[in-house]
């Protein structure tokens, strides 16, 4: 993400007379969209939902000179569009392998190679916000640990039961999936 511009108070103006010339419809357009997008990002398991919605708006009000002239349309689509854009930017930063304590111990006779492959595929198997999440769970150590997973729930909205219960979901269909690739590069 390009974190080297803010939005100014002229762009901010901008961005509030393209949503409605009514200062107050304006701004209540603004709170909705900001407040749907952090919603969405944070469903989707983006642990960065606000940054995302700060991000898009110094996005948007970058392009407004380009865009007012000729854009149609409710402009909150435009935005919800610029915050997907951005989402998957993130996503891509995001490792995609991470180290999850037995899930299904790979058998002497399967070479390292062979088994980080099927956890690699095993894991892009997984929804984007379920691989993140568990990848999340598993980050730190010790008491870290356990405040990390304390936050990771409010974070998602979840109380640490639902985080348990779903990360054992994922470790479950994980060691359904790794055994799988491995009959597969066995025969």
């Amino acid at each position: 993400m390009n974190n080297d511009w803010d939005l100014t108070q002229e762009g901010f103006d901008q961005l509030l007379n393209w949503f409605d010339a009514d200062r107050d419809k304006a701004g209540k357009k603004y709170e909705e969209i900001r407040r749907g997008i952090v919603k969405v990002m944070t469903v989707r398991g983006c642990l960065e939902a606000e940054v995302i919605a700060d991000e898009t708006f110094n996005r948007v009000v970058r392009k407004l000179p380009e865009i007012i002239p000729t854009y149609v349309g409710d402009p909150a689509l435009y935005c919800f569009g610029v915050a997907n854009k951005i989402y998957l930017e993130w996503l891509k930063k995001q490792p995609a392998q991470v180290e999850i304590p037995a899930v299904l111990p790979a058998p002497p006779h399967v070479d390292k190679e062979t088994e980080n492959q099927c956890f690699e595929q095993c894991m892009n198997q997984l929804l984007p916000k379920d691989r993140l999440m568990i990848i999340e769970y598993y980050r730190e150590e010790k008491q870290q640990k356990i405040d990390h997973r304390k936050e990771l729930a409010e974070q998602l909205g979840i109380s640490e039961n639902a985080l348990r219960l779903r990360t054992f979901r994922l470790r479950g269909e994980l060691t359904t999936c790794l055994k799988r690739c491995r009959e597969k590069n066995m025969k």
